[in-house]
């Protein structure tokens, strides 16, 4: 075994949405770097089997909960990254769109960013220094795309968000960047394949938007989470990292 420390080596981090896909490959990236891990999920049940079981602890939370995440702040106490993925892909246009998913999507996808940050900022202040990441997608402000009018506004929202908690505490050892992610091989994605008429077409729509002609994989978008995550990328705030597999190209 190597003796060399990893790159997070004595941080800790919280991540959101955890179980699964980006949130569990992130989860098992940061540990495996050193760094002593919260993953929290709704799914309790696929908050298991994790590889670096030794430096995970897991909790169940509901990121739409107030009540919810200020305890699960104050169990957890100061921790050096938050990583904001929990998220939501509500499909419609604007004209599609019900108001109680537009406000459901805004509420997964913001509000929830909005109640941990509020929840941990205090602490990374406190320390004088602290990593935010949250994520926003490149259907977004970046790039617009038929059929995801809450979605891109709510993923536009968390850009804006990000951008004011980076300038704001630029000077207070707080770093906030957004990752913006095309379309990646999660779970959460398969389960949207189904929701189609012919999810085998479906799929091959949206690997056709991307032009390396894939799919992102989980471990790729958690290899960007600990550059950002790390004192490598330490003169980095307020940025957007885009990796889409070209799709905005």
């Amino acid at each position: 075994m190597s003796s060399i420390p990893g790159r997070l080596a004595g941080k800790t981090a919280f991540i959101t949405a955890a179980a699964q896909g980006i949130g569990r490959a992130t989860a098992e990236a940061f540990a495996a770097e050193g760094a002593r891990v919260w993953a929290t999920d709704i799914a309790t049940d696929k908050l298991t089997g994790f590889h670096h079981k030794d430096a995970i602890h897991t909790r169940r939370l509901d990121v739409t909960d107030d009540a919810a995440v200020a305890a699960i702040a104050k169990e957890v106490g100061d921790i050096d990254i938050l990583f904001n993925c929990a998220g939501w892909v509500p499909a419609g246009s604007i004209l599609d769109t019900r108001k109680a998913d537009w406000m459901r999507a805004f509420d997964i996808n913001v509000h929830s960013m909005y109640r941990t940050i509020q929840a941990f900022l205090p602490g990374m202040l406190a320390q004088g220094h602290g990593v935010i990441i949250n994520t926003a997608s490149v259907v977004s402000s970046l790039k617009g795309v038929p059929n995801r009018a809450a979605y891109g506004a709510s993923k536009a929202a968390v850009i804006g968000l990000t951008k004011s908690v980076a300038a704001e505490y630029v000077t207070k050892g707080i770093r906030c960047n957004a990752l913006c992610p095309g379309t990646v091989e999660t779970p959460s994605l398969q389960d949207r394949l189904q929701a189609y008429a012919d999810p085998a077409a479906a799929r091959r729509d949206f690997v056709a938007r991307q032009p390396m002609g894939r799919l992102g994989t989980p471990e790729e978008i958690a290899a960007l989470c600990v550059y950002l995550a790390s004192d490598e990328s330490a003169f980095m705030t307020g940025t957007t990292q885009i990796i889409d597999g070209g799709m905005t190209v």
